[in-house]
Parts: structure tokens; sequence; C-alpha cells
């Protein structure tokens, strides 16, 4: 079994784009039958084929990474290039899920500003205060 972006194993025989899907359908909470359409209309087929066969890839899939060390990356990436949309706040909530609090999520952001200033780290830190406090309100 393989470590898939949300902790989950998948077997290793499953192809690079089925696991792509798979990977999709648990960041975005699709069925994985809706992911391919949902993409193709969203960024266009040929975009979203690629997509797919990234997210089957070993950066995903890879051992040595966890989903916690995968969500780290990823938020760290989309910081570094002033992501500040839906995709910012879609791999917050999965860091989340991933075990990172509010806490590291901050020193995150506070060790980003020193790298890629203080604009983009602040922009970043208010999605995570933003999807923080949408956490503790969803919290009954």
């Amino acid at each position: 079994m393989h470590e898939t972006p949300d902790g989950e194993g998948t077997p290793p025989t499953v192809s690079r784009r089925d696991r792509g899907i798979a990977a999709y359908a648990r960041i975005f909470a699709l069925p994985e039958q809706e992911v391919p359409a949902a993409f193709a209309e969203l960024v266009g087929p040929a975009f979203a084929e690629e997509a797919l066969q990234a997210a089957g890839g070993a950066g995903w899939w890879h051992p040595a990474l966890t989903a916690r060390d995968r969500s780290i990356a990823i938020i760290t990436a989309l910081a570094c290039q002033g992501v500040a949309d839906k995709r910012l706040h879609t791999h917050v909530r999965l860091g989340m899920r991933h075990g990172l609090d509010q806490d590291a999520l901050t020193a995150l952001a506070a060790l980003l500003a020193g790298y890629i200033g203080y604009p983009r780290a602040s922009i970043t830190m208010e999605t995570i205060k933003d999807e923080c406090a949408h956490t503790e309100r969803a919290v009954p």
C-alpha cells in the first residue's frame, strides 16, 4: 500500500491516472467517477489529464513523504507564488486534516515571511486565519 495525499492507502498496481483521480477525489471531496469531468470543465481536457497524471506520480505517492510533509510543501509553493484563491484555502484545510494545527500553520507563515516577503506571507496568514476560524465554527 502507498500512502495517498490524505494518508490512506491505495494498491501500487493502480495506474498513475487512477491514483491521480483517487488523490483529487479525496482532496476535493468528489466521487472518483466525477473527477475527470469536473477537472475538464474547470481547466479543459488536456490540462485536466496532465493534472491527473501528475497527481498520480511519485511526488504524491512516494512513501518517504507523509501527507503532512506534502501539505507543508504545497502550502509553501502556493504562498511563494502569491496564490490566495480557493487553491490555497483547499490546501490549508487539507493540511489541517493532515495534522497541521493553527500554531503550526502560523509558524510556517512566519518562517516563510523572511524568504518570500511579508506581503505574500501575510496573504497566506489571512487564509490560515480564515480556515481556522471556519473550522472552529464548524465544530459543535
